[in-house]
């Protein structure tokens, strides 16, 4: 594996890492010999998420061998988004490839992903089709948070949740992760105007070590579906999501009012006596109203704000043309 110090490389790997000492050795020769085999020069970034186990010290021991070779040390454990985040950030390559580190991905299938960002696509998803994880704890809730992203973000690709991708750097380099939000960057990604796709890879069951993920992150993840929902389509527009609550409840409130007048002058009941609890559910549904449409006007100046502080912009620029004469 070539890596030319003069320039940016040719493709980035990046790896987050945590507490993965058993199995790096196997990880880094198979990935190596992948790359090797590649007319690419490529680096391989490894991000240390707070290992408790030497998995840091064996990675610096094998840099020392590999020039190609980037630790990134994280100072405690910040998961795995935080980890990604690190590694896009200081990936070099034109094409950034990110995978696991416990060898359910297999470096062999680097060259497909390759393939399609040649194509002309901006991202590429690796797709688990054929799942070999439990059903009940692993693959029932992928399948459903699949599914529900595919509806929210409107990406058709079955799944969000895996780490092994490819990006162009240009698209990558402009998403902002928080959170958990790792799973989510081709919904992101989308709402920069990103050419997306997807290509089945092999789902290859731990060799060493077990799986550091399973249902409790359920709920975190529903969480981020709405989270993520009012980022792709209200960030910039949030008074149309909270008007429209508010103008629902005002709807209902008022409709609720009108039927109270009716029944009392057109048959004669008195209103407190007769609909109580009715009343009052009008009363509360309009002062709700009047509250979504200020949390509204709220977002919409916090959005102004958030833009035009961080110098942030509402847009993705992929290139710019200039005439010639």
């Amino acid at each position: 594996m070539n890596r030319d110090k003069e320039k940016n490389p040719d493709l980035s790997v990046v790896l987050p890492v945590y507490n993965e000492v058993e199995v790096i050795p196997h990880l880094y020769k198979k990935l190596k010999a992948s790359l090797d085999a590649l007319a690419l020069s490529c680096e391989i970034i490894f991000v240390d998420d707070g290992s408790t186990d030497g998995s840091g010290d064996l990675i610096k021991e094998i840099a020392k061998e590999d020039p190609g070779v980037v630790l990134i040390t994280f100072r405690k454990n910040f998961g795995q988004t935080a980890a990604l985040s690190a590694g896009f950030e200081y990936a070099r390559g034109e094409v950034i490839i990110s995978m696991d580190a416990d060898l359910q991905h297999d470096p062999a299938e680097i060259p497909g992903f390759l393939e399609k960002i040649r194509e002309g696509y901006d991202v590429v998803s690796g797709w688990r089709k054929e799942r070999v994880d439990k059903f009940w704890n692993r693959r029932l809730p992928s399948l459903v948070a699949n599914r529900i992203m595919m509806l929210v973000s409107g990406v058709k690709i079955h799944d969000f949740g895996g780490t092994y991708k490819a990006y162009r750097k240009d698209i990558i380099k402009q998403i902002h992760l928080y959170g958990d939000h790792h799973r989510f960057i081709p919904a992101l990604a989308s709402s920069l105007g990103a050419k997306i796709t997807e290509i089945p890879i092999k789902n290859i069951e731990r060799p060493y070590g077990k799986s550091k993920y399973g249902l409790g992150r359920i709920f975190p993840v529903f969480f981020d579906f709405v989270l993520i929902r009012f980022f792709l389509k209200y960030l910039t527009r949030p008074l149309q999501f909270f008007g429209a609550l508010g103008l629902v409840c005002l709807l209902s409130g008022l409709g609720i009012g009108l039927y109270l007048l009716v029944d009392k002058f057109c048959f004669g009941r008195p209103i407190m006596v007769a609909h109580g609890p009715l009343s009052l559910l009008m009363v509360i549904l309009i002062v709700i109203s009047f509250t979504f449409i200020s949390l509204g006007l709220l977002g919409e100046v916090l959005s102004r704000i958030y833009f035009e502080g961080t110098g942030k912009k509402i847009y993705s620029v992929k290139e710019i043309w200039r005439g010639q004469g």
